[in-house]
C-alpha cells in the first residue's frame, strides 16, 4: 500500500505531469503511463497458475481443502495492458505477472478513481494513504520468492490490493494496518471478494504480529528510519524481507534483507524509492 504525500508516495500537480508522475520506482525508470506499451500481451486463464496444488490449513479430522484465488472478468484486458507495462520495466516472472492480471486492482480504489485503477501509478485511497504503483508492488512481490507455503507478513493493509496479490502464491497470509477504517474496510473487501484466507489486524507494524511468527517472507509497504529489530527477529531461518529505509523528506533505498539457514542477516539496497513514513499512530484517530 502507498501512501500519499510521500508513498509510501509523492505526488506532482495538478497537470497532465500529475498522472504521468511514477511514484516509489527506480530513480532512472521513466514511463509515460498514457502510451501504449509494447511488448506480447500477458494473459491468465482461470485453469491454471502455480498455486493449483496450495492448500489451507483445515482440522485434523478434516481433509485440506486446495486454495484458489478468486478470478474476476471484468477488468481483465485493462489488467493485461497493465502486465505489459510492468514487463517493460524488466520483471519477467510469469508467476508474478500472471499474479498481477488474477487480481482485480480496480476493486481496491476508491470508486471515483477505479477507471484510473490499470495506470502505473499510485491511487489515493484515504487518509493520506495510497495504493501503490503497480510495477512496485510486482517487484517487491517478486523479491520475496515466495512459495505455496510461504508465511508471509505485510506491513501496511492500505486498500489490501498487496495482500491479495500475495496470495496469489500462498494462502497464508497476514497483514497489520495501523489506520482504523483503513484496516475495517480492507478487512470486509477481503471478504466480499473472496479473500477469505487473508489474516489481518489493526496495530502497529513496527512490532510485527510476534504470536504468528517466524514467517518466511516480511514486505514492509512505508519507509521506516531503520529496519525494525522486531521484523528481523519474526523473519525465519531461510527469510527475505523486503522494506524501504529513509526519511520522509530523505532519499529512501528498498532494502533486501536475508536471512540465512545459520540466522545471519544480509541487507543490500536494490532502488532508490519514495514512500511515506511507517505509521506509529493511527492518523484517523481524533
Amino acid at each position: 500500500m502507498g501512501r500519499v504525500s510521500s508513498q509510501r508516495e509523492w505526488w506532482g500537480g495538478r497537470s497532465m505531469a500529475f498522472w504521468l508522475v511514477v511514484l516509489a520506482i527506480p530513480t532512472a525508470a521513466v514511463l509515460h503511463v498514457m502510451a501504449r506499451p509494447r511488448g506480447p500481451v500477458v494473459n491468465l486463464s482461470p485453469r491454471a497458475t502455480s498455486r493449483s496444488s496450495t492448500t489451507t490449513a483445515a482440522p485434523a479430522s478434516q481433509p485440506r481443502k486446495k486454495w484458489s484465488p478468486p478470478r474476476f472478468k471484468a477488468g481483465f484486458n485493462d489488467r493485461n495492458k497493465m502486465a505489459r507495462v510492468i514487463m517493460n520495466y524488466g520483471v519477467k516472472d510469469l508467476s508474478v505477472l500472471r499474479a498481477m492480471v488474477g487480481v482485480p486492482r480496480h476493486f481496491f480504489v476508491p470508486r471515483a478513481i477505479a477507471s484510473r485503477a490499470h495506470y502505473d501509478t499510485p491511487l489515493p485511497i484515504g487518509f493520506g494513504q495510497t495504493i501503490s504503483q503497480p510495477y512496485m508492488v510486482a517487484e517487491m512481490t517478486r523479491q520475496l520468492a515466495l512459495k505455496p507455503t510461504s508465511r508471509v507478513l505485510e506491513i501496511g493493509t492500505g486498500s489490501g490490493y498487496q495482500a491479495a496479490v500475495l496470495t496469489e502464491f500462498t494462502p497464508h497470509v497476514y497483514s497489520i494496518e495501523i489506520v482504523k477504517p483503513l484496516a475495517q474496510a480492507a478487512k470486509a473487501r477481503f471478504k466480499n471478494l473472496g479473500y477469505h484466507v487473508i489474516k489481518t489486524k489493526r496495530g502497529d507494524g513496527y512490532y510485527g504480529w510476534p504470536s504468528e511468527a517466524p514467517f518466511d517472507a516480511i514486505i514492509v509497504t512505508c519507509a521506516a528510519g531503520q529496519i525494525p529489530p522486531p521484523l528481523v527477529k519474526q523473519l525465519a531461518n531461510g527469510g527475505r524481507m523486503v522494506i524501504p529505509v529513509g526519511g520522509a523528506f530523505s532519499r529512501q533505498s528498498l532494502m533486501l534483507v536475508v536471512k540465512d539457514k545459520n540466522g545471519k542477516v544480509r541487507s543490500r539496497s536494490l532502488m532508490g524509492v519514495r514512500f511515506v513514513p511507517l505509521r506509529r499512530k493511527d492518523v484517523s484517530a481524533k
